[in-house]
């Protein structure tokens, strides 16, 4: 178990802007090595997710265009180690789809993001034989 500080931010994002690229350019751009998804609310007309195993080769991917509630954003986003966030969405009729964030996700009204940064770690990502999938290794910032 690590201990750290934590710095919150809040980023807004506007119509027709896409979700994962612009958190992407947000911690980037900010050099966040260890943030995550505090909260997000917002809705969006189109979410790329990509499904959980289902005993097939390759993981599902599905676009979904509609206009759809953000009901949950979760995840780890890192300048230095990659991103691995999660989201589920609500259509018109209320049913509630969710998934790996895979790409394209663009917002209708608005997202507001509430994220927040580890101060004394660095978030990587390292293979793990055992799921197949960078998974995240802890680092101490120096």
């Amino acid at each position: 178990m690590s201990k750290s500080s934590t710095k919150v931010y809040v980023l807004r994002l506007k119509p027709n802007q896409d979700l994962y690229h612009e958190l992407d350019n947000f911690v980037k751009r900010n050099d966040l090595k260890s943030a995550f998804i505090m909260t997000c609310v917002g809705s969006l007309t189109k979410a790329t997710i990509r499904m959980a195993f289902g005993g097939q080769e390759e993981n599902e991917v599905k676009v979904y265009e509609e206009h759809m509630e953000i009901v949950s954003l979760v995840g780890t986003l890192s300048s230095v180690g990659g991103h691995h966030l999660h989201i589920s969405v609500s259509t018109k009729t209320g049913q509630v789809l969710g998934g790996h964030v895979f790409g394209e996700m663009n917002v209708f009204t608005t997202a507001e993001i509430v994220i927040g940064e580890c101060e004394d770690l660095t978030f990587m990502r390292e293979f793990d034989p055992s799921s197949g999938f960078d998974e995240l290794k802890l680092g101490i910032k120096m």
